[in-house]
């Protein structure tokens, strides 16, 4: 079966919206938008009508708010609002711990238990099994196991079968994702070392929240057109998430700054 057809489907599997997800995010970038969203809202109503079947309410509002719109985005995330996906998966995708970023960092603090600095198959299967426990689900370990794998699939864009704090943090809805807005100002491991030296103003190894703030003060004039500085608190307030008790230290706010050397 194809992408298009999953769409007919009065319930999608988890698998099948692993599919329809990377058939219309053609390009791999993480997102839908452009000419890809306009496909898949053409191709969904098309695939509904073919099927007898109405759109939803959740349908309808998508494709009045995003039909005409040429600019519009959506992620993982707001896919799985319209889309009739089996139950216990959708709940990875509507759980109140991600509805934030500073959540989600919070969050990722917690799973990424050995400060590698990414989450490998086991430490997201735990991850996976608390939000279902948290909901009052209880799945079978093989269902779990699948699920872990798809989601690793679907979220591990340099397939290197772990998950980074930005392929991780397509959870997230796409207005809540401060993320997206630092992938335009990551510098490389040079720049960003010099960087963290000069803002660690007392040299103790790491930088407070005053010292941050400093930083993205700068790194907001610096890039207007990535970054708001309207939005510096909650820039801050993110970031502090993965702090060790108001210290943020070099190799997290790397994951923030320091973009991945080849």
């Amino acid at each position: 079966m194809t992408a298009e057809s999953h769409l007919q489907g009065v319930e999608i599997s988890a698998a099948q919206f692993f599919e329809i997800w990377h058939h219309y995010d053609s390009d791999g970038n993480g997102y839908m938008d452009g000419k890809e969203l306009q496909n898949f809202i053409q191709e969904l109503q098309q695939a509904r009508k073919k099927a007898g079947l109405d759109l939803t309410p959740e349908m309808k509002a998508f494709v009045d708010q995003y039909g005409k719109s040429t600019d519009g985005k959506i992620g993982i995330v707001e896919l799985a609002q319209i889309l009739p996906t089996e139950e216990n998966f959708l709940l990875f995708f509507r759980c109140q711990q991600l509805k934030s970023s500073e959540d989600f960092m919070q969050t990722w603090r917690k799973y990424d238990s050995d400060h590698s600095g990414f989450i490998d198959s086991e430490e997201l299967k735990s991850f996976l099994k608390d939000l279902l426990q948290k909901a009052n689900k209880q799945i079978e370990d093989s269902k779990l196991t699948e699920y872990t794998e798809i989601m690793l699939r679907m979220f591990d864009a340099n397939n290197d079968g772990k998950l980074e704090l930005t392929e991780l943090a397509r959870l997230l809805p796409v207005q809540e994702n401060f993320l997206i807005k630092f992938q335009g100002v990551k510098m490389c491991a040079k720049e960003f070392n010099k960087a963290f030296e000069m803002y660690d103003q007392d040299g103790n190894g790491y930088i407070d929240e005053n010292e941050l703030d400093a930083l993205l003060k700068d790194l907001c004039e610096k890039n207007k057109k990535e970054l708001d500085i309207n939005n510096l608190a909650t820039y801050k307030k993110s970031i502090m998430a993965l702090s060790d008790g108001g210290k943020l230290y070099r190799a997290e706010l790397a994951l923030i700054l320091c973009a991945e050397e080849n």
